[in-house]
């Protein structure tokens, strides 16, 4: 029996993912959360072979929550599970530790097959979304770049985002500079818009 842990923060999605993956014959799911910051703990409670991970989650991303638990539990396979198809969600995943990486439109067959997959030690990779990540190359943005932009996009002034991020503020426009100019956008809000669309965010 595979067992598998779910992770979504939308409850009728995560209830009609487990209904899904209970009609499998050798497939159990023995976890459900809600929040990103709850998997790991999850994770070590249930031992599951798979963790099935949604990108956007509460407490922590999808792609946080992977990298957490590849850390903590590296035997553990990991699945991406999403509704946002950017490239740049898939590359961030990839990195994270995650051994798949679907959009939630996928057949359910597809979703069983891949957890099936990963198990055997193959990488899962939605073929559209591997194509748009070739063509779209790696994010530009400096982890540092874009954790300030990331932040500024409450419109926080650099004066507030330097006292949030322990940084001068004549640091923070500097990051944010070279932010808007990677993106090629006019302010830092077309920066935000253009970098979270890629999936850069």
């Amino acid at each position: 029996m595979i067992r598998v842990l779910l992770a979504e923060d939308q409850s009728m999605v995560r209830e009609a993912l487990a209904a899904l993956l209970g009609l499998e014959d050798e497939i159990e799911v023995v976890a459900q959360v809600a929040r990103g910051d709850e998997v790991v703990d999850a994770a070590r409670t249930h031992r599951p072979d798979v963790a099935l991970l949604d990108i956007e989650m509460p407490g922590m991303s999808g792609i946080e929550a992977a990298a957490a638990l590849h850390r903590a539990e590296p035997g553990i396979r990991i699945v991406i599970l999403t509704t946002f198809g950017r490239p740049g969600y898939l590359r961030r995943a990839m990195e994270s530790g995650a051994d798949a990486f679907l959009v939630k439109d996928a057949p359910a067959a597809q979703l069983a097959d891949a957890i099936r997959r990963v198990l055997r030690g193959e990488r899962v990779i939605d073929p559209t979304l591997a194509a748009a990540a070739l063509v779209d190359g790696a994010s530009p943005l400096t982890a540092r770049e874009r954790e300030v932009l990331r932040a500024s996009a409450d419109g926080s002034t650099n004066a507030e985002l330097a006292r949030a991020l322990n940084l001068s503020p004549g640091t923070v426009r500097n990051y944010l500079s070279t932010a808007i100019q990677k993106t090629a956008a006019r302010n830092r809000a077309e920066a935000v818009r253009i970098a979270r669309d890629k999936g850069w965010l």
